[in-house]
């Protein structure tokens, strides 16, 4: 049976390609890999891309919340500062915040971009992916409510 290494990158269709990557940029922080008119490749400057953004066909139903498919993808932020800088940056944009949960092994926030496809950036509170798994496993955690003002 195969083993996979890791997730490599995403790809979804947005409504807007242009607005799409001004949010993803300017508001998100990913670098533009490249641009195409009906497509753009995002990078968190260390490999090719880690995010594609394809335009949608115009007849595309629209994303709504709790429907089959993605529920939200991850992108992890080097630490709690770095969160809280986002945090305050999604306000500072009139970003509606879902919520924001420390989940014992990761303090994250959660959000919709522009076409209610659901992200949650967080970074990881233990050193090693042993301890964090370690803690994801542990007899009675629970999720709380992580405070970033």
């Amino acid at each position: 049976m195969v083993k996979p290494k890791q997730v490599g990158h995403l790809v979804i269709n947005v409504s807007d390609v242009a607005a799409s990557t001004k949010f993803y940029t300017e508001v998100l922080g990913f670098q533009i890999a490249v641009s195409r008119p009906t497509a753009t490749f995002l990078t968190c400057g260390e490999i090719h891309h880690d995010l594609a953004l394809f335009q949608a066909s115009d007849d595309s139903p629209t994303t709504r919340k709790g429907n089959i498919g993605l529920n939200h993808f991850a992108v992890q932020v080097e630490d709690f500062d770095s969160l809280r800088d986002l945090y305050h940056s999604l306000i500072e944009n009139d970003i509606k915040v879902d919520r924001t949960t420390d989940h014992g092994m990761t303090g994250s926030v959660y959000f919709e971009d522009p076409d209610g496809n659901g992200i949650e950036f967080y970074y990881d509170k233990f050193e090693t992916p042993e301890e964090g798994l370690a803690e994801m496993r542990r007899e009675g955690r629970e999720n709380t409510v992580l405070v970033l003002d």
